[in-house]
């Protein structure tokens, strides 16, 4: 049975509480853009190379990205998204799904004519990072996924009841309780999240992106399955001896799946330098 405290702690998890995030110094450039039978809302900052932003379950742009997007469009051009029924993003008569979700970020792309950009995605918008490089790898430079899998056998125990127990009350006296489109999200979400997957390993293989893995080891997604996803990518081999796969994977220490996004020097730290190509220094190079 899922107690009354971890119902709290299931609605921090996946920030329901969305509405209550300050807003952003800046003011970026903003827009919705008719994508697939949506009005998908945008938000650019920056100049420079586009760094696309996926959040969560739930989520919003400032409830996932707040603390990253001063930094990060510092240098770039950084386009953050919100997803499908999500934030200030319509609805549409379909399910929602990882691969109509790439699809419609693939759209929006085509809309605002960037043709090829980074990706950078956490938990559900992760999933569909992973599924741009698989679906329309042509867009794809480089790749973050952070606490996302490629198979729902990769999810943690406790993982389905968790997800089973959420409901509409569980937002009570949060600005979200007004949404009347509250329920179907809710119902959308967990349809989602609690329909068994497996994407083709071969699919993972074939990824040709540099793909940055990022998880907690507390994550709603195994140690196992992260490495396993990592070796798929070619990662885990000896590199003083063979040199760095293109590939990385970061687990983060005494972390749960929402505390990945609570590091922020840390994760700009890792990203950034992803982003850039580099790498940390060798003793021989030191």
């Amino acid at each position: 049975m899922i107690t009354l405290d971890r119902n709290i702690g299931l609605v921090a998890a996946f920030g329901f509480a969305l509405s209550f995030a300050p807003a952003m110094a800046e003011e970026p450039t903003t827009g919705h853009a008719p994508v697939n039978g949506l009005q998908m809302y945008y938000e650019i900052h920056g100049e420079g190379e586009p760094l696309v932003l996926l959040h969560g379950a739930y989520m919003s742009i400032p409830s996932n990205w707040q603390a990253l997007i001063p930094a990060l469009s510092e240098t770039r051009q950084v386009i953050a998204v919100e997803l499908q029924a999500h934030g200030r993003t319509s609805d549409a008569d379909r399910p929602i799904t990882y691969e109509g979700m790439a699809d419609d970020v693939a759209a929006l792309l085509d809309h605002l004519s960037v043709e090829k950009a980074d990706f950078f995605g956490y938990s559900m918008g992760g999933s569909i990072a992973l599924q741009m490089a698989m679906r329309h790898p042509e867009m794809v430079d480089q790749l973050i996924a952070a606490a996302a899998g490629y198979s729902s056998a990769g999810f943690a125990p406790g993982f389905e009841a968790m997800i089973a127990a959420i409901t509409p009350d569980m937002f009570a006296g949060t600005p979200m309780a007004e949404d009347a489109g509250l329920p179907n999200l809710i119902e959308k979400l967990k349809t989602l999240d609690l329909t068994p997957f497996a994407w083709p390993e071969a699919d993972i293989v074939g990824i040709t992106a540099p793909t940055f893995l990022i998880f907690g080891d507390s994550d709603i997604v195994t140690l196992d399955h992260a490495v396993a996803m990592f070796k798929l990518l070619g990662g885990g081999r000896n590199g003083d001896m063979e040199g760095l796969a293109q590939n990385r994977l970061a687990i983060l220490p005494a972390s749960t799946h929402t505390a990945v996004f609570g590091q922020t020097e840390l994760l700009l730290a890792m990203v950034q330098q992803f982003l850039a190509g580099e790498a940390p220094k060798t003793m021989m190079e030191q």
